[in-house]
């Protein structure tokens, strides 16, 4: 994944290593409140898709859970407090995924696609939802399957 990072623009190459940061504060935040759980999460996440031996992903997963949380909580900051003000605004650079992944080899599109949504996925549950049953809440089922951004696998 990285030798295809270096054949991208540097804001195209930024845009796929922040987009794991990025999905995590969407989702986390969906319900305005970024707890230190779905934090927990998403670290643990970062960690885990470093070790993941068979994935074209384990480099760049690497160099992202470099000082992961450092990274998640500046990227934090750079965005409104408010849900309805951030939310809108990490979408649309999400959405620009659909512009930069076509430009990398399909399979690691594809399983760099997938590995956001299990992302999305397990910090939605992380919050516990309803009696802490591993349940998605209302506002993060709405961004949980990351409908801005089109599955490669598909185009």
């Amino acid at each position: 994944m990285l030798s295809q990072l270096a054949r991208l623009a540097p804001s195209e190459s930024d845009l796929l290593l922040r987009a794991p940061l990025l999905v995590c504060i969407l989702i986390a935040g969906a319900d305005n409140d970024i707890d230190r759980k779905e934090i927990r999460k998403a670290i643990d996440l970062a960690n885990k898709s470093q070790k993941k031996a068979n994935s074209h992903l384990m480099e760049f997963y690497k160099v992202v859970g470099e000082d992961f949380e450092d990274k998640l909580k500046v990227l934090i900051q750079s965005f409104p407090y408010e849900a309805t003000q951030r939310n809108p605004l990490i979408t649309l650079d999400l959405q620009e995924l659909n512009r930069v992944l076509p430009k990398i080899d399909k399979t690691i599109a594809v399983e760099y696609y997938q590995s956001l949504r299990e992302i999305a996925q397990k910090i939605a549950e992380s919050s516990g939802g309803l009696l802490g049953m591993k349940s998605i809440g209302n506002e993060e089922a709405k961004y949980v399957n990351l409908p801005m951004i089109t599955d490669p696998a598909t185009s």
